[in-house]
């Protein structure tokens, strides 16, 4: 990382980065070109070992590809504000982010239902309570990404 003085390396500090994501960039490789897909997520954290949850559609290019090959990148982040410092005349973006490896596992029967109830749907006050349609759970997929590495880097504002 060139700016050292901007590396989140405070395991709890991450955590709270990533508790403050709304949407997980995912990254596949495909070809010569990675494919990246915006996707909602929930997690877990046990210990120093955090888990992401996705889900998405039984078919597809996000589907074939973490079957193919279940090693991933991801990216998140929080803009927080542009700045305009007049001192030096210069422009910065004010921001929190990760990035990271994982490695995808799709998950079936109980701890797919269980991923989508206790960590997808919980995380959020509008879908904690919402008797959503338990018929889709069948037809859905739900991955467990475990990270194997993250960084993080933050610009906060002063």
């Amino acid at each position: 990382m060139r700016r050292k003085d901007r590396e989140v390396t405070d395991f709890d500090r991450l955590v709270d980065i990533i508790g403050q994501c709304h949407v997980l960039r995912l990254g596949l490789a495909d070809g010569d070109f990675p494919y990246i897909v915006p996707v909602n997520f929930g997690y877990t954290v046990q210990g120093q070992e955090v888990r992401f949850y996705i889900h998405g559609a039984m078919a597809g290019r996000k589907y074939e590809l973490l079957l193919k090959n279940p090693y991933c990148s991801f990216e998140m982040d929080v803009p927080l504000k542009l700045d305009c410092v007049k001192e030096s005349r210069s422009v910065t973006m004010r921001y929190r982010s990760l990035m990271g490896r994982a490695k995808a596992r799709l998950l079936e029967g109980e701890e797919k239902t269980r991923a989508i109830d206790e960590f997808i749907m919980a995380r959020y006050e509008e879908t904690r309570s919402f008797d959503y349609n338990r018929a889709a759970v069948a037809h859905t997929a739900v991955w467990e990404l475990t990270v194997l590495e993250m960084t993080g880097k933050e610009n906060p504002i002063r």
